[in-house]
């Protein structure tokens, strides 16, 4: 039995693929997961979408090296006036090849700047101008993140490795703080992301007062894994929805719908995770703070009552003893006050005596028969009327030294 070894089968695949295809073809493709490396080649990913879904239909690998690439990129640039990253529509000139080790791919050798933007990009815009339009482009962004986010509704694969690693920053923090997370599974990749993240988030908003937020995490992967996350219904719900969302989708290079409508937007899952730990600690250090400057400020009104009551007691003898002195002279002067006022009473009192006294003895009846008058008595009662006399009666006249008998005659 005839057979091949791995390396001898791919090297006479890739004997073949140049005897098929020898020469170069211009290919329209878009690009993604556009990354250099270290010794100036270019690696990137061609993909093709379908119009109607944009689900991917076609992926190829693809390099520029570092010669070529070098003088491509500034002329594609300056012709464009944009940086050549991921999501370009380009039309291409490459060769086919195959690498016994790496396979399939297309290597770069001339590029077309008269296409500049690719599906992707033009998709992710009309998807923001739509947003901006209905007026819910910013609402997300609006909403106030909480000073202390602890309850964390979290939208990821429970498989996924950058679940992992968030729960790890979050919950292993050097300061000890506590989060309660909570997962809410989800598809990260493929077609039905958006529908299964969707859903998530309805399933926190039946129980939307039990979290402060929500953080849709997914580890790395090429550029075209993303595409899901480039979704009107998706980033519609998550631009209305009534918790501020934190996205931690993809590597530092990646950038999405999703990222853009969100609260606040993180590179990894790890740094959503730092994030939420550098907020909780800026809430911590401020209540620290806030206890510091109250123990301070009660110290202080302490120490200011301790000094006069201190004052208090070092001058309450003084004060004591001046209003004892007080209240005396006050008693000398009232004692002084009422010597004078009742040597005033008894003048007027003896003067009003004497004013008696006087008017008594003039209206007496000695005073008045000693100055010639009489007083004219029948039966021992005055007599005011001579007709009350009649003849016969006995009267009795007094004067002012003895007294009188006379009958009456006529």
């Amino acid at each position: 039995m005839d057979f091949f070894t791995l390396s001898q089968l791919n090297s006479l695949v890739s004997e073949e693929l140049k005897n098929a295809f020898p020469d170069a073809y211009w290919v329209m493709a878009e690009t993604s997961d556009v990354r250099l490396n270290k010794n100036g080649h270019c690696y990137l990913e061609f993909i093709e979408k379908k119009a109607s879904d944009n689900s991917l239909i076609a992926k190829a690998r693809g390099y520029i090296w570092a010669n070529t690439y070098q003088l491509l990129k500034p002329y594609f640039e300056s012709q464009t006036g944009q940086s050549f990253v991921s999501g370009l529509k380009v039309l291409v000139k490459v060769s086919v090849d195959f690498h016994p080790v790496y396979g399939y791919g297309l290597s770069v050798m001339d590029i077309d700047p008269a296409y500049t933007l690719g599906d992707m990009q033009r998709h992710r815009q009309e998807i923001l101008n739509r947003l901006e339009q209905e007026g819910i482009l910013s609402l997300n962004k609006e909403l106030e993140m909480p000073l202390i986010p602890q309850r964390i509704a979290i939208i990821t694969s429970p498989t996924a490795a950058g679940y992992e690693d968030f729960l790890d920053h979050l919950t292993n923090n050097k300061q000890g703080l506590v989060f309660y997370p909570h997962l809410f599974p989800a598809v990260m990749q493929g077609e039905q992301t958006g529908k299964s993240i969707i859903a998530a988030l309805d399933s926190i908003y039946k129980n939307e007062e039990l979290f402060d937020v929500v953080v849709i995490i997914r580890g790395g992967g090429a550029t075209s894994d993303l595409a899901s996350f480039d979704s009107y219904s998706l980033a519609s719900n998550c631009a209305q929805f009534p918790l501020p969302i934190i996205t931690g989708i993809g590597h530092e290079r990646d950038d999405t719908v999703l990222d853009f409508i969100a609260n606040y937007r993180a590179k990894t899952p790890t740094a959503v995770a730092d994030y939420l730990v550098n907020r909780l600690e800026e809430a911590a250090t401020g209540l620290a703070e806030c206890q510091s400057d109250i123990i301070y400020a009660g110290r202080r009104m302490l120490d200011s009552a301790t000094e006069k009551l201190r004052q208090l007691i070092r001058y309450l003898p003084i004060q004591a003893h001046n209003s004892i002195e007080q209240h005396y002279r006050m008693l000398d002067t009232l004692k002084n006050n009422l010597r004078k006022s009742e040597k005033q009473f008894i003048l007027r009192e003896e003067s009003l005596l004497k004013e008696k006294e006087s008017f008594f003895k003039l209206s007496s009846p000695q005073y008045i028969l000693s100055k010639g008058y009489s007083i004219t008595l029948k039966d021992g009662k005055a007599v005011k009327s001579a007709k009350s006399l009649q003849k016969g009666d006995t009267i009795e006249t007094i004067l002012s030294e003895g007294k009188i008998t006379s009958v009456l005659n006529g």
